[in-house]
Protein backbone atom coordinates (compact mmCIF):
# COMPACT_ATOMS: atom_id res chain seq x y z
CA UNK A 1 0.00 0.00 0.00
CA UNK A 2 1.34 3.43 -0.97
CA UNK A 3 1.59 6.25 1.56
CA UNK A 4 1.36 9.60 -0.24
CA UNK A 5 2.48 12.94 1.17
CA UNK A 6 1.55 16.20 -0.58
CA UNK A 7 3.23 19.48 0.39
CA UNK A 8 1.68 22.88 -0.24
CA UNK A 9 1.89 26.48 0.98
CA UNK A 10 2.56 30.07 0.05
CA UNK A 11 5.75 30.79 -1.88
CA UNK A 12 8.89 31.36 0.17
CA UNK A 13 7.81 29.56 3.35
CA UNK A 14 10.08 26.51 2.95
CA UNK A 15 7.69 24.17 1.13
CA UNK A 16 10.31 22.52 -1.08
CA UNK A 17 12.80 22.20 1.78
CA UNK A 18 10.13 20.32 3.74
CA UNK A 19 9.41 18.05 0.75
CA UNK A 20 13.09 17.29 0.09
CA UNK A 21 13.85 16.42 3.71
CA UNK A 22 10.66 14.34 3.89
CA UNK A 23 11.92 12.34 0.88
CA UNK A 24 15.30 11.84 2.53
CA UNK A 25 13.80 10.81 5.85
CA UNK A 26 11.35 8.29 4.40
CA UNK A 27 14.07 6.69 2.29
CA UNK A 28 16.66 6.55 5.06
CA UNK A 29 14.22 5.43 7.76
CA UNK A 30 12.50 2.71 5.74
CA UNK A 31 15.09 1.61 3.18
CA UNK A 32 12.47 2.10 0.45
CA UNK A 33 12.96 4.00 -2.81
CA UNK A 34 10.67 7.04 -2.59
CA UNK A 35 8.93 8.53 -5.62
CA UNK A 36 9.53 12.29 -5.44
CA UNK A 37 7.19 14.27 -7.70
CA UNK A 38 7.99 17.92 -8.41
CA UNK A 39 4.62 19.34 -9.45
CA UNK A 40 5.75 22.98 -9.29
CA UNK A 41 6.24 24.60 -12.73
CA UNK A 42 9.05 26.59 -11.10
CA UNK A 43 10.67 23.29 -10.21
CA UNK A 44 13.62 22.98 -7.83
CA UNK A 45 12.94 19.82 -5.82
CA UNK A 46 15.63 18.11 -7.89
CA UNK A 47 18.15 20.78 -6.91
CA UNK A 48 17.27 20.30 -3.22
CA UNK A 49 17.86 16.56 -3.70
CA UNK A 50 21.12 17.14 -5.54
CA UNK A 51 19.72 15.79 -8.83
CA UNK A 52 19.36 17.23 -12.32
CA UNK A 53 15.62 17.14 -13.12
CA UNK A 54 16.31 16.22 -16.73
CA UNK A 55 13.37 15.90 -19.11
CA UNK A 56 10.04 17.00 -17.71
CA UNK A 57 6.52 15.75 -18.35
CA UNK A 58 5.77 19.26 -19.63
CA UNK A 59 8.23 18.52 -22.45
CA UNK A 60 6.44 15.25 -23.18
CA UNK A 61 3.06 16.94 -23.16
CA UNK A 62 4.21 19.54 -25.68
CA UNK A 63 5.66 16.85 -27.94
CA UNK A 64 2.35 15.01 -27.89
CA UNK A 65 0.48 18.20 -28.77
CA UNK A 66 2.83 18.83 -31.71
CA UNK A 67 2.23 15.28 -32.91
CA UNK A 68 -1.51 15.76 -32.66
CA UNK A 69 -1.51 13.38 -29.66
CA UNK A 70 -0.32 10.56 -31.92
CA UNK A 71 2.76 8.44 -31.08
CA UNK A 72 5.44 7.48 -33.65
CA UNK A 73 4.42 4.85 -36.23
CA UNK A 74 4.32 1.28 -34.93
CA UNK A 75 3.98 2.28 -31.27
CA UNK A 76 0.71 2.33 -29.35
CA UNK A 77 -0.21 5.49 -27.46
CA UNK A 78 -0.08 3.68 -24.12
CA UNK A 79 3.33 2.16 -24.84
CA UNK A 80 4.69 5.53 -25.94
CA UNK A 81 3.53 7.41 -22.85
CA UNK A 82 4.63 4.67 -20.45
CA UNK A 83 8.09 4.55 -22.06
CA UNK A 84 8.52 8.33 -22.06
CA UNK A 85 7.47 8.67 -18.39
CA UNK A 86 10.01 6.03 -17.42
CA UNK A 87 12.68 7.90 -19.40
CA UNK A 88 11.80 11.06 -17.48
CA UNK A 89 12.47 9.38 -14.11
CA UNK A 90 15.79 10.43 -12.57
CA UNK A 91 17.34 7.98 -10.14
CA UNK A 92 18.85 9.41 -6.99
CA UNK A 93 20.13 7.97 -3.73
CA UNK A 94 17.02 6.41 -2.23
CA UNK A 95 14.53 8.13 -4.52
CA UNK A 96 13.27 8.45 -8.08
CA UNK A 97 12.46 11.98 -9.22
CA UNK A 98 9.65 12.84 -11.63
CA UNK A 99 9.44 16.51 -12.65
CA UNK A 100 6.14 17.75 -14.05
CA UNK A 101 7.57 20.93 -15.61
CA UNK A 102 5.83 23.88 -17.18
CA UNK A 103 2.13 24.49 -17.39
CA UNK A 104 0.06 24.15 -20.54
CA UNK A 105 0.37 26.48 -23.49
CA UNK A 106 -2.53 27.51 -25.75
CA UNK A 107 -4.96 24.80 -26.81
CA UNK A 108 -6.85 22.01 -25.06
CA UNK A 109 -4.66 19.71 -23.01
CA UNK A 110 -7.46 17.81 -21.26
CA UNK A 111 -6.93 14.50 -23.04
CA UNK A 112 -3.13 14.56 -22.71
CA UNK A 113 -3.30 15.55 -19.04
CA UNK A 114 -5.78 12.79 -18.25
CA UNK A 115 -3.50 10.25 -19.94
CA UNK A 116 -0.49 11.49 -17.99
CA UNK A 117 -2.39 11.37 -14.69
CA UNK A 118 -3.46 7.80 -15.35
CA UNK A 119 0.10 6.66 -15.99
CA UNK A 120 1.50 8.60 -13.03
CA UNK A 121 -1.11 6.98 -10.77
CA UNK A 122 -0.06 3.56 -12.04
CA UNK A 123 3.60 4.42 -11.51
CA UNK A 124 2.97 5.65 -7.95
CA UNK A 125 1.31 2.35 -7.00
CA UNK A 126 4.69 0.64 -7.40
CA UNK A 127 6.24 2.69 -4.58
CA UNK A 128 5.68 2.38 -0.84
CA UNK A 129 6.09 6.15 -0.41
CA UNK A 130 5.34 9.13 -2.65
CA UNK A 131 6.11 12.78 -1.84
CA UNK A 132 4.57 15.50 -4.05
CA UNK A 133 5.96 19.03 -3.94
CA UNK A 134 3.13 21.20 -5.26
CA UNK A 135 3.33 24.69 -6.69
CA UNK A 136 2.88 27.62 -4.34
CA UNK A 137 -0.63 28.77 -3.59
CA UNK A 138 -3.87 26.99 -4.47
CA UNK A 139 -3.70 26.42 -8.23
CA UNK A 140 -2.70 22.78 -7.81
CA UNK A 141 -5.93 22.18 -5.89
CA UNK A 142 -8.18 23.89 -8.43
CA UNK A 143 -6.54 21.89 -11.24
CA UNK A 144 -6.68 18.72 -9.08
CA UNK A 145 -2.95 18.04 -9.29
CA UNK A 146 -3.28 16.82 -5.72
CA UNK A 147 -6.25 14.54 -6.20
CA UNK A 148 -5.50 11.94 -3.56
CA UNK A 149 -3.07 11.92 -0.65
CA UNK A 150 -2.85 10.47 2.82
CA UNK A 151 -1.45 13.64 4.38
CA UNK A 152 -1.45 17.16 2.99
CA UNK A 153 1.23 19.19 4.80
CA UNK A 154 0.54 22.90 4.41
CA UNK A 155 3.71 24.83 5.22
CA UNK A 156 3.52 28.36 6.61
CA UNK A 157 5.58 30.85 8.51
CA UNK A 158 3.97 32.96 11.24
CA UNK A 159 3.14 35.92 8.98
CA UNK A 160 -0.54 36.76 8.55
CA UNK A 161 -0.34 36.39 4.76
CA UNK A 162 1.12 32.90 4.98
CA UNK A 163 -1.28 31.78 7.72
CA UNK A 164 -4.29 33.12 5.81
CA UNK A 165 -3.06 31.34 2.69
CA UNK A 166 -2.69 28.07 4.62
CA UNK A 167 -6.23 28.37 5.93
CA UNK A 168 -7.59 29.00 2.43
CA UNK A 169 -5.76 25.91 1.10
CA UNK A 170 -7.33 23.74 3.82
CA UNK A 171 -10.77 25.20 3.14
CA UNK A 172 -10.50 24.74 -0.63
CA UNK A 173 -9.40 21.12 -0.22
CA UNK A 174 -12.60 20.50 1.76
CA UNK A 175 -14.81 22.38 -0.70
CA UNK A 176 -13.47 20.39 -3.63
CA UNK A 177 -13.94 17.12 -1.72
CA UNK A 178 -10.43 15.97 -2.54
CA UNK A 179 -9.38 12.55 -1.30
CA UNK A 180 -7.12 13.78 1.50
CA UNK A 181 -7.22 11.77 4.71
CA UNK A 182 -5.51 14.30 6.96
CA UNK A 183 -4.41 17.93 6.70
CA UNK A 184 -1.48 19.10 8.81
CA UNK A 185 -0.31 22.68 9.31
CA UNK A 186 3.48 23.09 9.50
CA UNK A 187 4.77 26.23 11.19
CA UNK A 188 8.21 26.65 9.68
CA UNK A 189 11.11 28.69 11.06
CA UNK A 190 9.76 28.28 14.60
CA UNK A 191 11.50 29.54 17.73
CA UNK A 192 14.28 27.36 19.22
CA UNK A 193 11.86 25.59 21.56
CA UNK A 194 9.78 24.55 18.53
CA UNK A 195 6.43 25.32 20.12
CA UNK A 196 3.24 24.93 18.09
CA UNK A 197 -0.38 25.44 19.08
CA UNK A 198 -2.31 22.25 19.73
CA UNK A 199 -4.99 23.07 17.17
CA UNK A 200 -5.65 25.19 14.08
CA UNK A 201 -8.99 25.57 12.33
CA UNK A 202 -9.31 23.30 9.31
CA UNK A 203 -6.36 21.08 10.23
CA UNK A 204 -6.11 17.69 11.91
CA UNK A 205 -2.67 18.43 13.39
CA UNK A 206 -0.13 21.22 13.82
CA UNK A 207 3.65 20.80 13.77
CA UNK A 208 6.54 23.21 14.30
CA UNK A 209 9.84 23.07 12.41
CA UNK A 210 12.69 24.90 14.10
CA UNK A 211 15.10 27.22 12.33
CA UNK A 212 18.22 25.49 11.03
CA UNK A 213 21.25 27.76 11.33
CA UNK A 214 23.29 25.46 9.09
CA UNK A 215 20.72 25.41 6.29
CA UNK A 216 20.41 29.19 6.46
CA UNK A 217 24.19 29.61 6.38
CA UNK A 218 24.69 27.34 3.34
CA UNK A 219 21.83 28.73 1.22
CA UNK A 220 24.23 30.96 -0.72
CA UNK A 221 26.61 28.06 -1.41
CA UNK A 222 24.34 25.23 -2.49
CA UNK A 223 20.69 24.33 -3.01
CA UNK A 224 21.26 20.66 -2.23
CA UNK A 225 20.14 19.39 1.18
CA UNK A 226 21.92 16.04 0.94
CA UNK A 227 24.56 17.25 3.38
CA UNK A 228 22.07 18.06 6.17
CA UNK A 229 22.64 15.87 9.23
CA UNK A 230 19.73 13.99 10.79
CA UNK A 231 20.33 15.79 14.11
CA UNK A 232 19.77 19.17 12.44
CA UNK A 233 16.76 20.74 14.22
CA UNK A 234 14.76 21.30 11.01
CA UNK A 235 15.45 17.80 9.67
CA UNK A 236 14.62 16.26 13.04
CA UNK A 237 11.31 18.12 13.28
CA UNK A 238 10.29 17.25 9.71
CA UNK A 239 11.09 13.59 10.34
CA UNK A 240 8.95 13.60 13.51
CA UNK A 241 6.03 15.25 11.71
CA UNK A 242 6.13 12.75 8.83
CA UNK A 243 6.45 9.77 11.18
CA UNK A 244 3.63 11.00 13.38
CA UNK A 245 1.30 11.25 10.39
CA UNK A 246 2.19 7.98 8.66
CA UNK A 247 1.73 6.04 11.90
CA UNK A 248 -1.82 7.33 12.19
CA UNK A 249 -2.93 5.76 8.92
Amino acid sequence: MTYTVAVSGKGGVGKTTFAALAVRHLSEATGEVVLAVDADPNYNLGAKLGTDPGRTLGDLREEMMVRGEEPPPGVSKHEYIDYQIRLALREGKGFDLLTMGRQEGPGCYCYVNNMLRMFIDRLAEKYAYVVIDNEAGMEHLSRRTTRSSDTLFVVSDRSKAAMDGATRIARLADEMKLQIRRKALVLNMADPEGRAPERADGFDAVYAVRVSGMIQAKMTETESLLWVQRLDPAFSDIAKAVDSERKRL
